[in-house]
């Protein structure tokens, strides 16, 4: 015989959780009567009301925040103002990355989705977050990385209405992405840059996208020089850096379909997306190895996010090496979990994957925003709150780190 249900009673909570009656903590379990009884009696007591925070829920700082004034700084207005709800994630998140993702021994990986460098967030936000040491590598659309490029040759990009006419703009020569306007000539121009320097004879071999970066970086950082353009390119601050950046999708961007093209005329430059999978899986696995943790930073969601995710399915469900995933997580999106697309799915659900270290799940953020405008409170607020780490030249250390994949993959195919 089944045993018997325990029956739902006042407010249609179970009876158990209606206490033993001795409590007078009010709660929508409940008499009704009774307690609206005792609050108008301590109502007649006194003006000051107040009630005992006594659940454990009810531990978090209490919301008081004091007036703006003009005068406060990011740190202050993050920790003082962004109280709830997306705002409060982003406090959260900036807590996150600063109090635990920037301890020395982890290793950060940023993704980049989205048309950030052409609204400026490389320069303003991506360099200095890599020269500080916060950022150790990258995983980033070509599109970001190809539109990085106008700023270090010299070419603009400008504020524009979105409601222009785009018949206007195509009859004056000027291309958009949203409200970012910019001269029809920027594409031919970084095209040719592109094409010059790919016919080079250190580009004619087959690479890893993190390897064709690197060389575009350096003919950058020698582009800015004979320009005098301080430090405008994201590709030549990561080559000055040792960041490895990594494309998920090479021939998604223009940069991939310059590649392509000079195929045609005999060109042998080929990046190779299997060097790029087990590189960064080995980034991944080095972090753990050399006694250290792995965190993610994604900006946006996309192909990006998944590749710099998949590291973990990789290292433990196809080469068989024992691991449990990243240890921190912080996103900022503006998709939806209910859709089922990987740029809204959650840390919670990356766990079921083997992406993420369900004992660290705690330690994971999501901000439903937009990056360009969370990215430089993020990386405001990081730098006022840590001070530069060590970079870790990552890209210098891409042999040493293949070596220890090598060798665990062996150990666990044995």
């Amino acid at each position: 015989m089944a045993p018997k249900k325990e029956e739902r009673a006042r407010g249609g909570f179970k009876a158990s959780r209606h206490g033993d009656g001795k409590a007078r903590r009010a709660s929508a379990a409940g008499n009704k009567a009774e307690q609206k009884r005792e609050a108008e009696a301590r109502e007649a007591k006194s003006a000051k009301v107040g009630t005992k925070a006594v659940s454990p829920l009810l531990r978090g700082k209490k919301i008081d925040p004091r007036k703006l004034d003009g005068t406060e700084t990011v740190v202050q207005l993050v920790e003082g103002a962004f109280q709830s709800y997306n705002s409060g994630r982003l406090r959260e998140g900036c807590q996150l990355f600063t109090q635990l993702m920037l301890e020395p021994g982890v290793t950060v990986g940023m993704t980049l989705t989205g048309a950030l460098t052409p609204a400026g967030l490389g320069m303003s936000t991506i360099i200095p977050l890599m020269e500080a040491g916060f950022v150790d590598w990258i995983i980033s659309t070509g599109a970001n990385l190809y539109h990085d490029t106008h700023f270090g040759l010299g070419l603009s990009m400008h504020r524009g209405n979105p409601q222009a006419s785009d018949t206007q703009l195509r009859e004056e020569g000027v291309v958009r992405i949203y409200d970012v306007f910019f001269d029809y000539d920027v594409l031919l121009s970084t095209d040719a840059f592109f094409r010059k320097i790919i016919r080079a004879p250190e580009f004619q071999r087959t690479m890893s996208s993190a390897e064709f970066h690197h060389l575009c970086g350096k003919f950058l950082v020698e582009r800015e020089k004979a320009l005098g353009i301080p430090q405008k390119s994201l590709l030549a601050a990561a080559y000055r850096c040792g960041v490895p950046i990594y494309t998920s999708s090479p021939g998604d961007s223009s940069i991939g379909m310059n590649i392509a093209a000079l195929q045609l005329e005999g060109g042998r430059c080929v990046i190779d997306p299997n060097q790029d999978v087990n590189e960064t899986a080995s980034i991944v696995l080095h972090a753990k190895r050399s006694g250290g943790e792995s965190a993610v930073l994604i900006a946006g969601g996309g192909s990006p996010k998944n590749f710099m995710l998949q590291t973990e399915p990789q290292i433990q469900e196809v080469l068989g090496i024992d691991e449990k995933g990243h240890d921190y997580f912080l996103q900022i999106t503006d998709a939806r979990p209910d859709t089922g697309g990987l740029s809204g799915a959650t840390p919670a659900e990356a766990v079921s994957w083997g992406k993420i270290d369900p004992d660290k799940l705690p330690d994971a953020v999501v901000c439903y925003l937009d990056s360009t405008i969370a990215l430089p409170i993020l990386t405001s607020y990081a730098l006022a709150k840590r001070k530069p780490r060590k970079l870790k030249r990552l890209y210098d250390k891409r042999g040493a780190m293949m070596r220890t994949l090598r060798d665990e993959f062996a150990k666990a195919n044995a």
